[in-house]
């Protein structure tokens, strides 16, 4: 896999996991968006957690390595009622950062039903709506029950649209905005005042 050029960029979506941990690699190319994989690792039968946490940095370095990303996205840990839970799957996302940080790649962080709005319109949707919707716009086929797969390259594909945006914003590490052709701040200011902020 080439790495990616000025033209050309390769995005590692991630869905961090303790038992199933999705991915997908987002390649782009001006506007056009290609699928170059996307899969799931399996974690069931790592029963210690230390050992778990390994696989996973190394599995991650891996993709890295195998696939040569320049932005890793990842889904963040949401709130929830098990706090046990929610810290494993920190600890998950944490070694994942680790191991593309670890080859200098610039990483990014987005809260799962920004990821869901971004993909849907609906910060709630399923996870079987997020999969239907990224078939029909990127033509993928995917099994309906390894669904985690798909949820790693809706990250990747959240990335695309935050960061080409030039409003976009991440939920996370700062995001580099790309804008438009034709589009420069100067113009924006110029249309819209009221957005500029005046320091004194």
């Amino acid at each position: 896999m080439e790495r990616p050029t000025e033209n050309r960029r390769i995005i590692l979506g991630i869905d961090p996991g303790t038992n199933r941990m999705g991915y997908g690699i987002l390649s782009v190319t001006g506007n056009r968006l290609q699928v170059v994989t996307l899969g799931d690792i399996d974690l069931h039968a790592i029963r210690d957690p230390y050992r778990k946490l390994r696989y996973i940095f190394d599995r991650v370095g891996m993709l890295v390595d195998e696939y040569r990303p320049g932005e890793v996205a990842l889904e963040s840990p949401f709130f929830g009622e098990n706090v046990q839970s929610m810290l494993k799957l920190g600890r998950a996302q944490g070694v994942a950062m680790a191991a593309a940080l670890s080859r200098d790649v610039a990483v990014f962080e987005y809260a799962p039903r920004r990821i869901k709005q971004s993909i849907t319109g609906r910060g709630g949707a399923a996870k079987e709506q997020v999969a239907a919707l990224l078939k029909s716009m990127l033509g993928i086929d995917y099994n309906p029950r390894r669904l985690d797969a798909t949820d790693g390259l809706a990250v990747a594909v959240c990335h695309y649209f935050v960061s080409s945006s030039p409003f976009g914003e991440s939920h996370g590490l700062p995001v580099k905005k790309s804008r438009p052709k034709g589009i420069t701040w100067e113009r924006f200011l110029k249309e819209n005042p009221d957005r500029e902020v005046k320091t004194k």
